[in-house]
């Protein structure tokens, strides 16, 4: 039996993740604004779920709660850092508040999560941190800019991250799905173009969630079984509209890059061969 710390378990592949792994018995601490709303859950599973409120934009609490939670259980093997948020609308158009809102929720309070899970994995032996990114970490699309701005952050942290805990038996995951039947898109705060942008890039309507190939139980299940093989993966690319998308633009990137090979010597110290 494993023991899931997951946060964002109100809703989407957080809550997905919290019924699944409850339903091959292993135990969950379950995090969320309000922990009512995970009450089904806990009448039918009983003590096998820890439920406690967080606001993981709080880091006191954020510290208070995963020490209760690495206290009242003999060990959490999967950290999962799933809380997030949405905000779409051209870069310029978007209030200074959403734009601090946003980085709050999406990079800070992942970052946040991590600094405070690490030490308590490291005092344990290990463990498995699961940081849920997004195809969005790898390319872009106009009118999600700061959606994009946290994801690619998380990306950079998380990398250096994984090479910094490796020896005391930690092992990170970015979980990086494409467009997912969830209730993110519906959450999203939408803000409508200005003037200068209508008609342009960013003036589209997202896809309805039925065009989405992403499908929320599937994406749940692939996180279950990569972070508790021999193996966990360091980045965990899910949907085959991500897959297209990322390695299309990793092999766009890479060609552009190669073309300047000669301008990037070009630019070294005269002493160097």
């Amino acid at each position: 039996m494993s023991t899931w710390f997951i946060t964002g378990a109100s809703r989407g592949i957080g809550r997905e993740l919290v019924e699944q792994v409850l339903a091959r018995g292993d135990r969950v601490a379950a995090t969320l604004r309000d922990p009512r709303k995970l009450d089904d859950l806990a009448e039918r599973y009983g003590d096998r779920l820890w439920l406690r409120g967080l606001d993981v934009t709080d880091t006191a609490q954020v510290e208070q709660v995963l020490g209760e939670a690495f206290a009242e259980h003999d060990r959490i093997d999967v950290v999962v850092s799933n809380a997030g948020s949405g905000v779409f609308g051209a870069a310029e158009d978007l209030s200074d508040q959403q734009v601090e809102d946003s980085i709050a929720t999406n990079l800070t309070a992942s970052i946040q999560v991590a600094r405070r899970a690490v030490p308590l994995l490291r005092a344990q032996g290990g463990g498995v941190f699961v940081q849920l990114s997004s195809m969005g970490g790898h390319i872009t699309f106009p009118g999600f800019a700061i959606y994009h701005a946290t994801k690619w952050g998380v990306e950079g942290y998380f990398e250096t991250l994984a090479a910094e805990v490796a020896p005391f038996g930690i092992r990170t995951m970015l979980v990086e799905p494409g467009m997912v039947r969830t209730s993110f898109y519906d959450s999203a705060q939408r803000v409508p173009v200005s003037e200068p942008y209508r008609g342009g890039p960013a003036d589209t309507s997202p896809p309805s969630v039925e065009e989405m190939p992403g499908s929320q139980s599937g994406v749940a299940h692939a996180i279950v079984e990569a972070a508790l093989s021999d193996a966990p993966p360091s980045r965990l690319l899910l949907n085959s509209d991500a897959y297209e998308l990322v390695t299309n633009a990793v092999r766009d990137r890479l060609a552009g890059f190669e073309a300047q090979e000669a301008s990037a010597r070009a630019a070294d110290a005269d002493h160097v061969s």
